[in-house]
């Protein structure tokens, strides 16, 4: 039997991030191969994401990312089973190099198809998933194209959003980051009125006129009160037309027009776990 060294099995724990026991196991059972030894792993993560593919991942990590020019923007979710698993730091800088490889793609196909030293992104989740023991995966994948894109991720990795703004200016960057936040804390269903799907205004309306016979309002009134109540809806879920979070005597377009009269935000992407 070959003789296996501490740094033959620190060697392997670093590529893979498996155990210590696990790496020595697999080095012993390869005859101290190292590239057998990671077959090894890896089958192991095959058989454990086989046993574990209808359980649930809702906990993770989602990350946020632009390139340098500030003109393209994805958010990864990097999705696990445990709140524990998820705070574990090489989990999230794993989901952060997912991240950054899918500023080059247009699909979560194209990023588990990518490499990832030496190895696909989909082989990397297989190989994680055996060594963590839970099962690990891609979930939301977004981009965002615009002349300025600016991201923000809030504390403890749960919530990403990306703002896309109509251009460039100094201060670009702050005002992405500020309307980030607020669709982050506010959670809007669109970026306007007219991206409003049309099947939620008419439930709304309906939501509306139940509400108003309820309180005993004459028919032929509900349609113009409803439209009333349609517009406050509008007002709370548009990020747009949201009272800003920082200053609520403004909304977000108005903020965002307070800082450079040629600035407007035309797209977002917001990305939530749970």
């Amino acid at each position: 039997m070959a003789k296996i060294t501490a740094a033959e099995v620190n060697k392997l724990r670093k590529a893979t991030g498996a155990g210590m026991m696990d790496c020595k196991k697999a080095l012993v059972e390869a005859e101290g191969d190292y590239d057998t030894a990671i077959e090894i792993l890896r089958k192991k993560g095959q058989k454990v994401a086989a046993n574990r593919a209808d359980r649930e991942s809702s906990e993770g990590a989602v990350i946020a990312t632009v390139n340098a020019d500030n003109t393209r923007g994805v958010i990864v979710s990097l999705n696990c089973e445990t709140d524990f698993v998820a705070k574990n730091d090489s989990f999230v800088q794993l989901a952060q190099d997912f991240a950054k490889l899918a500023l080059d793609v247009n699909s979560k196909d194209e990023l588990l198809a990518k490499d990832y030293n030496g190895i696909t992104v989909q082989e990397k989740l297989t190989e994680q998933t055996g060594v963590i023991g839970e099962k690990i995966e891609i979930g939301d994948f977004r981009t965002l194209e615009a002349p300025f894109v600016g991201s923000y991720i809030h504390a403890g990795n749960k919530i990403a959003v990306l703002t896309g703004l109509s251009g460039k200016s100094d201060n670009a960057e702050e005002v992405a980051k500020n309307v980030s936040m607020q669709a982050a804390a506010m959670n809007p269903v669109a970026l306007n009125e007219e991206g409003v799907d049309q099947s939620v205004v008419e439930k709304e309306i309906e939501i509306a006129k139940d509400q108003l016979r309820e309180e005993g309002k004459p028919e032929e009134m509900l349609d113009n009160i409803a439209k009333g109540k349609i517009k406050r809806f509008f007002k709370d879920n548009t990020l747009v037309n949201q009272a800003f979070i920082k200053d609520n005597k403004m909304t977000v377009a108005e903020y965002v027009k307070s800082e450079d009269k040629d600035l407007s935000v035309v797209a977002f992407e917001r990305v939530a776990l749970g």
